[in-house]
């Protein structure tokens, strides 16, 4: 299984780089994770955030494949348990997807071009967190996901 996380901007702070490395190391037995950064469009105009927001959508677009699972990171996206999020993993697997696909967008959120590309909305909470946390909880959630599917004992 592929999965890649196109996000946009890049991890800052050390300690979640860590944190992130680390979920992608212990993932490697299970999957090949890219994590793909672009770099986000300054909104200098609140009137023109529609806009930015579409032409980083028409950036992301041009990562993603026609045959590739999306899932984009939304604010009233599906919720999941870890073991309702590894049941979805396993069954994307078992249908043949060869790529999963998820986005996180800017701070601003995800252009509307990209939402409805999504083959899934997701949200990790109804609680907000920065972007960069949603990076690292996607990550160790992903790896919670294929231990769970492999009857693991990491997820309890």
């Amino acid at each position: 299984m592929k999965i890649k996380i196109i996000a946009l901007g890049k991890i800052k702070e050390k300690f979640l780089k860590e944190g992130i490395d680390e979920f992608l190391k212990r993932l490697t037995p299970y999957a090949s994770v890219q994590i793909l950064e672009l770099s986000p469009i300054e909104i200098k105009d609140e009137n023109l955030t529609e806009k930015i927001l579409t032409e980083e959508g028409a950036k992301i677009l041009s990562h993603i494949k026609p045959q590739d699972f999306v899932i984009t990171m939304e604010i009233n996206g599906k919720q999941f348990s870890s073991e309702e999020f590894s049941r979805k993993i396993e069954q994307l697997t078992n249908e043949g997807y060869a790529e999963i696909v998820f986005v996180i967008g800017s701070s601003c959120g995800i252009g509307k071009n990209v939402s409805n590309r999504a083959d899934l909305k997701m949200s990790l909470s109804k609680m907000t967190f920065l972007h960069q946390f949603a990076r690292l909880i996607l990550t160790e959630q992903i790896y919670r996901a294929f231990k769970i599917i492999k009857g693991e004992t990491y997820h309890k």
